[in-house]
């Protein structure tokens, strides 16, 4: 056997072992944390238990409150809300919008009143540019979920749907999507 060709197996052995260790530290590391961590975390959290709970802390018994979304014809996935504890409004669902963002019609029946909010943020849309306000929804329920201070922008024009974006989907536990369902759960 060649000295040359023992030189490069070997090297190419310590090649791989390298990037085997370059993939698996993060992980052990972050797995040894998290062993670390794990009974502070759980002190916490039944501490947080019991305390009085607030409505977006999961119930006591560990269940979280969920709510299915269902996709229609159109490929979206859509979600009718409880806003403000008064109005009804459909949102279609957008991780592409960093915000909810509300139609005008939809923020009237919220109880903003449009033509008076500062419309000074340009936005643009699939539609082009327009102007939002920024508001802030007081809560926004669909079905068990319940998540309250949404930030949201009005939009000007160019919006004939409300759109339930980041950041309300941000603060929940978890969101996954399951063939024609999303499941998003608090």
């Amino acid at each position: 056997m060649n000295i040359g060709h023992v030189l490069s197996t070997l090297f190419a052995a310590a090649l791989v072992a390298a990037g085997i260790s370059l993939f698996l530290m993060p992980k052990l590391e972050q797995q040894e944390q998290q062993e670390r961590q794990a009974p502070a975390t759980q002190n916490l959290r039944l501490a947080q238990t019991s305390a009085t709970q607030s409505p977006t802390q999961p119930a006591t018994n560990g269940a979280r409150r969920t709510a299915t979304l269902s996709v229609r014809p159109d490929g979206h996935y859509w979600a009718r809300a409880l806003v403000n504890k008064r109005a009804s409004v459909e949102f279609m669902v957008d991780t592409g919008a960093s915000v909810v963002a509300l139609s005008l019609k939809d923020a009237k029946k919220m109880g903003f009143k449009p033509h008076e909010l500062d419309y000074k943020w340009e936005i643009r849309t699939a539609g082009g540019i327009t102007y939002g306000a920024s508001v802030v929804i007081d809560s926004i329920k669909i079905n068990q979920v319940h998540i309250r201070d949404v930030e949201a922008m009005v939009l000007k024009d160019n919006l004939d749907q409300s759109l339930l974006g980041m950041s309300f989907l941000r603060e929940l536990y978890s969101y996954e999507f399951r063939g024609e369902r999303m499941i998003i759960k608090q």
